[in-house]
């Protein structure tokens, strides 16, 4: 244990702790301005922003001052330290520092989209003068939008803080970002022929403290004040990047990283950050289709759209199946469902019969896991930084875990589609709930072979297309529920939009069907699951907090080598 003094405040630091005196004073609750330093790169102390008075304290209690001010971000917090952020010095340094930064600055906050979250306009607000004497007219620079396909450099903007040339060094090791001339004169730029694309791109955004660097998915397209920002988990793989879902009137702008030491760290990949467009394609189901044969008209069919009436009309047609032969009924889940989906959709389907079979859907799996940083031959270097998962699914382990508690005997899917193909079903139902292209065709072929098929997906498709029965269910920013990366950690997602025209949640959905009383609720439906499934134990509370979870059962199970289930 450890203490310093932070502005005649006593810290005390665990010995595992090894903070530098910003992240000290932030646990103590004061705050020292910074913009070149970032806790996931190198430490530079180039914006000088975060210069404070520091000590020593003596044996004797005396107290012996450095006699120059030291940037907060490289001095070590250690014990007898005393540190000083609120003395006149110090101030006096915070506003020249911000007079210099802001002498060239255009000063366009009416325009600009980092306008309500800028470092820059926060601090001039709070350690800055309240007026300039600057008397000389501002340079300006010319904007660079080749930066990147998705990035744009306002140059009048920057104030070099080098966040976004050290994470394409450090993190993507891809080192795009440079910083070109000398002195006044030093700008960002990239290496002629070769812009910021790399898959971990968007991210320098992030890393801008005053929107010198832009985002052109969202650039001009909303205010951040108007935004509502809920927390979820990025379903783009099985990394299980922790995120914020910003939407204003139920229309999605963005995905932000959510830092989370558990799970990603500080980023998210580009295909995660704009995968989420699918949620809102014109190609959305909005209402359920029941689809009736009509003999009159040479077979054609007609579609209602009457939850009550489709909701009885599946319910009583398993049942009625399940009676006369429950080996013949087999449901597909889909790994982009939450926990609580399918433990609701299996109790249903078991407590019809025993004999209902339950498999999970097959995996999608693109190439080998991305791992960053990179050399220049695009190889991995150590320690990794960041991998992009292989597993384009976020939720494998926990539906896989829900399934083996019903199921003791593991049910591929490969069995399913057989048995589909051959006739041997009279009913099936298949959740989606992610990106198109999910099932092949021939899959939805065989499957559509199946009396009665009830399909449960947020878009249309050839599954859609074939089922008699179309169930329009919810995006992941449309639900609440539980995802399970690939490392065993289960993480809270949060309804961020409502659902589209006339869909349902899917846990509604299901237990409306099993006619279930109440309402749904996440953190009851996880205890329910905990007090059923021992690898779910440490959820019993109900709570997974910010960063989530560690389900031991879980951990490693992903490293498994047999995933007959997965598909190249």
């Amino acid at each position: 244990m450890s203490t310093l003094t932070i502005n005649g405040q006593d810290l005390t630091l665990g010995d595992d702790e090894q903070l530098n005196v910003v992240q000290a004073a932030k646990k103590a609750g004061v705050e020292i301005p910074h913009y070149c330093w970032h806790p996931s790169l190198s430490v530079v102390a180039s914006c000088r922003m975060c210069l404070v008075e520091v000590g020593e304290k003596k044996p004797d209690g005396s107290v012996a001052m450095m006699p120059k001010l030291v940037p907060a971000c490289q001095t070590p917090a250690k014990a007898n330290t005393v540190v000083v952020t609120d003395s006149d010095k110090v101030k006096q340094a915070q506003a020249a520092t911000l007079e210099y930064l802001l002498l060239n600055h255009p000063l366009d906050c009416p325009t600009c989209d980092q306008a309500g979250e800028c470092f820059l306009q926060d601090y001039s607000f709070k350690f800055g003068n309240a007026e300039t004497r600057l008397q000389e007219p501002k340079e300006i620079r010319k904007d660079k939008d080749y930066i990147g396909e998705q990035i744009t450099l306002f140059t009048d903007r920057c104030v070099m803080c080098s966040r976004c040339v050290r994470f394409t060094r450090e993190i993507s090791g891809t080192a795009e970002l440079q910083i070109v001339n000398r002195g006044t004169h030093a700008e960002i730029d990239i290496y002629p022929g070769n812009p910021c694309d790399n898959k971990l791109a968007g991210n320098v955004v992030d890393l801008c403290p005053v929107g010198a660097l832009c985002s052109k998915d969202f650039l001009y397209k909303q205010r951040v004040w108007w935004l509502k920002s809920r927390n979820s988990v990025c379903p783009g793989c099985s990394t299980g990047c922790s995120i914020h879902v910003d939407q204003n009137e139920d229309h999605i702008y963005r995905l932000k990283p959510r830092a989370n030491p558990l799970a990603q760290g500080d980023f998210m990949c580009d295909e995660g950050r704009f995968g989420y467009k699918y949620v809102q394609a014109q190609e959305r189901l909005t209402a359920p289709e029941w689809k009736k044969p009509q003999p009159e008209s040479n077979g054609s069919s007609s579609s209602v759209s009457r939850w009550s009436e489709i909701v009885n009309h599946v319910r009583e047609s398993f049942r009625l199946v399940a009676k006369k032969s429950p080996r013949s009924i087999a449901a597909v889940f889909s790994p982009w469902m939450t926990c609580e989906e399918a433990y609701l959709l299996a109790s249903w389907l078991k407590k019809l019969s025993p004999q209902v079979r339950l498999t999970l859907g097959p995996i999608p799996v693109v190439g080998e896991d991305d791992r960053y940083p990179k050399n220049w031959r695009g190889e991995p270097l150590e320690p990794t930084k960041f991998t992009i998962r292989a597993e384009k699914c976020p939720n494998r382990l926990g539906v896989a875990a829900v399934l083996s508690h019903f199921q003791s005997i593991r049910e591929d899917f490969s069995s399913i589609f057989n048995a589909a193909r051959a006739g041997e079903l009279q009913a099936a139902y298949v959740v989606g709930g992610g990106p198109p292209g999910w099932l092949s065709s021939d899959e939805v072929k065989a499957l559509a072979q199946v009396p009665l098929l009830v399909a449960q997906d947020i878009l249309r498709s050839e599954l859609t297309n074939a089922a008699q029965v179309v169930l329009p269910g919810a995006s992941f920013a449309e639900k609440e529920g539980t995802y399970v990366n690939h490392a065993g950690l289960a993480q809270m997602i949060l309804r961020s939009v409502h659902p589209v025209a006339e869909g349902y949640n899917d846990c509604r959905i299901f237990m409306e069907i099993s006619q279930r009383e109440g309402l749904f609720n996440a953190r009851v439906m996880r205890k329910e699951i905990a007090e059923q499934i021992s690898a779910f134990r440490p959820i019993a509370s109900g709570d997974l907090g910010e960063y989530g979870v560690m389900l031991p059962a879980l951990q490693g199970a992903a490293k498994q080598a047999n995933l007959s289930e997965a598909r190249q």
